[in-house]
């Protein structure tokens, strides 16, 4: 079976049928629909900076119990990434197998790991926008990133001390006590 006649043509977490292309759930990079799911542009914008979309995501109170395990997979992943009490609620509320479950927590942050925090103490997740404290010199990179300079959609780095972000066109790591939520 094709991955639109699974879906029926349409968005498997929100139902909307524009703008509907294949995504692939993370580790698997194939395009076997047993990896994938059909999303539409809304929702893989969305999934960028989850808690921003909180509303949108409400769609997951139904697509949370879908039969495909990728479905259910980046239905768990957002759920737990959620802040809304709702989110919350519905994580603890579905249920996935084992094999699911361990497709569900590869990649995922581990929740025993240290948080990464800014200068501040807040801590900071994938996606967030952040403002250097300081002038930072970038080695190799020929430049200075400034005081005050706004880097958005940051990744957590494997070390909670350091956070990815792009500066003048170059991905650059940054060092967490140097940044402040924006």
């Amino acid at each position: 079976m094709s991955l639109t006649d699974r879906a029926g043509g349409v968005c498997e977490l929100c139902s909307n049928a524009e703008q509907i292309a294949p995504f692939s759930v993370a580790p698997h990079q194939d395009d076997n629909p047993d990896h994938q799911i059909l999303a539409c542009s809304v929702c893989l914008e969305a999934m960028e900076t989850p808690n921003e979309h909180a509303d949108h995501w409400r769609c997951l109170q139904g697509s949370a119990w879908s039969a495909e395990p990728p479905v259910q997979v980046v239905a768990w992943r957002l759920l737990h990434r959620l802040e809304p009490a709702w989110a919350r609620e519905l994580a603890e509320q579905i249920y996935l197998d084992e094999d699911t479950v361990a497709w569900a927590r590869q990649g995922q942050p581990d929740p025993d790991a240290e948080a990464t925090v800014d200068s501040n103490g807040t801590a900071l997740s994938d996606g967030d926008t952040v403002t250097l404290i300081k002038d930072l010199n970038v080695k190799g990179g020929g430049f200075t990133a400034k005081r005050g300079t706004t880097v958005k959609n940051i990744r957590l780095s494997g070390d909670p001390k350091y956070v990815e972000g792009r500066i003048n066109k170059q991905t650059i790591v940054l060092v967490a006590a140097y940044l402040k939520k924006a």
